[in-house]
């Protein structure tokens, strides 16, 4: 395969004693989650062995276009890998679960994808925005609607003919279809192509679920003034160990959404009443318990009591998250503490650039690495070092005999009036920045000259870091399907193995 994967390290803690922390999350498993279940392939088997007492590792995302970015994948063969991991050490199954957060209302986020042509170009396709007085519906509401198929035939206009193409495309038009709600599409997907690996993909917006999680929800509501004022306390230790606390608390907000007038909404607590924060819709507590009674769809967790409700529902081990999730965790802790539960082993997933051939080529060409391309100035100090000798001589000889010639001269006027000194200066410095203006100048023409090294640093940069982002946060894995096969996957699944037995051995 013309591809290989560079892995970009994450900050990985050590892993405590896994069998101490196994012991700590055997949650029972609830058989009515099943019906919440997505399992393809081998991830059956590991739906069964779930059901019948198993320990999981689990991670995450909000639904996204076409599987979204790359990194959603990498978290996904991560938990597929610590899963084998801590199988292997437990002696007994551990099973990899994607929990799809289609509660999630950002669909500025979710409408959209990027992806390199078959020219190196970056590329981004879009659903239609959300209307500004639109509610904000959660993604598992959120239709894809009729535009999703002109979405999925620019992207196969601009691929390559391979062996992969038709099979890519027929996996995703059988789950991205204009009557399909973003995380259906979304959890479908990602079940069908990584449920070989044994994935098996969650819905906490199913029925089953939010019946399960309701009772949690409601816990964290009675004590929402307790929580409030102990979120609070714990941020602000964190912050005082100069740790970070990047979710905002301690203003009366509780970690539960609701579906209300103008969409998902906070509930704030004011008194013995819980207000919709946009919308100014109040609750009791006995109305909002007959919400999760009668409507429990309606309920959700934010993004800090989310952890803290999946540690209730599912008997995770570990939870593998980003540098942004992992940052906001242990302010999660109260969460936790109210609701009686031990909290899952933070895990940093794994992260990679994808590298393909032709960007290699480009590399070993010009002697850079694929870190030199967030350069933005590679090009220009390329060209300049080829500039001609007898063109490159001239200039360092003038730029040294300039300042050797200044300084001789300002020892010479200061001698005869201090107060010159600062006029040679000032006249050193203009000659100075004349000679690099020059230089800029000459530099520029031979760019003219080495248009060839222009383009091929340029689409390279496109291919590692599209706009200046990492590529895992830009790049849909869909193209690279295309081109190399699901082949791909399983080279990324021993990339995230090596990640993993890094971070575990001792």
């Amino acid at each position: 395969m013309t591809v290989h994967f560079q892995s970009t390290p994450l900050a990985v803690p050590a892993f405590p004693d896994p069998a101490a922390a196994a012991e700590r999350r055997r949650v029972a498993f609830r058989p009515q989650l099943v019906d919440a279940m997505l399992a393809h392939g081998a991830a059956q088997e590991q739906l069964e062995r779930l059901r019948g007492g198993a320990l999981c590792v689990t991670t995450g995302q909000q639904p996204g276009l076409l599987t979204g970015p790359l990194f959603t994948v990498y978290k996904a063969l991560t938990a597929v890998a610590l899963a084998e991991s801590l199988s292997e050490r437990l002696g007994e199954p551990v099973v990899p679960v994607f929990w799809v957060a289609g509660d999630d209302h950002d669909l500025a986020e979710a409408n959209h994808v990027h992806y390199l042509t078959r020219e190196n170009d970056v590329r981004r396709v879009s659903l239609p925005d959300r209307a500004p007085d639109a509610p904000l519906t959660p993604l598992y509401r959120e239709p894809l609607g009729s535009e999703v198929v002109a979405v999925i035939a620019e992207l196969a206009a601009d691929a390559p003919d391979t062996e992969f193409r038709a099979d890519v495309l027929r996996w995703l038009e059988r789950h991205y279809r204009g009557d399909a709600d973003f995380a259906t599409a979304f959890a479908g997907a990602l079940a069908e192509l990584l449920g070989r690996f044994g994935l098996v993909v969650f819905q906490p917006t199913h029925p089953a679920a939010k019946r399960a999680m309701a009772p949690l929800l409601l816990e964290t509501l009675r004590a929402a003034t307790a929580l409030d004022r102990d979120l609070g306390a714990r941020a602000a230790e964190l912050q005082a160990s100069g740790r970070p606390a990047p979710v905002t608390v301690g203003d009366g907000a509780t970690g539960v959404m609701v579906e209300g007038r103008l969409g998902r909404d906070r509930l704030v607590l004011e008194g013995d009443t819980l207000v919709a924060r946009r919308s100014g819709e109040a609750w009791s507590l006995a109305q909002l318990e007959r919400v999760a009674a009668d409507d429990p769809e309606r309920l959700s967790p934010n993004v800090l009591l989310r952890p803290a409700v999946e540690a209730g529902l599912l008997p995770t081990v570990a939870y593998v998250g980003g540098p942004g999730e992992l940052a906001y965790l242990p302010q999660a802790d109260p969460n936790y503490r109210v609701l009686g539960l031990e909290p899952q082993v933070p895990f940093p997933r794994w992260s990679a650039r994808l590298v393909e051939q032709r960007v290699t080529k480009v590399l070993a060409k010009y002697g850079v690495t694929a870190d030199d391309l967030l350069r933005a100035d590679l090009e220009t100090v390329l060209i300049r070092d080829d500039m001609p000798d007898d063109v490159r001589a001239p200039l360092a000889g003038l730029r040294t005999a300039l300042g050797q010639q200044y300084q001789r001269l300002q020892d010479a006027v200061t001698a005869i009036d201090p107060t010159l000194k600062k006029s040679v200066q000032s006249t050193r410095n203009s000659a100075l920045a004349e000679l690099t203006d020059l230089e800029k100048r000459i530099v520029a023409h031979l760019k003219k000259q080495n248009e060839i090294v222009v383009q091929q640093i340029g689409k390279a940069r496109n291919s590692v870091y599209p706009g200046g982002q990492p590529q895992e946060r830009m790049f849909t894995i869909v193209p690279y399907l295309i081109r190399y096969g699901t082949s791909l996957l399983d080279a990324a699944l021993d990339a995230a193995r090596a990640h993993v037995h890094r971070a575990m051995e001792p």
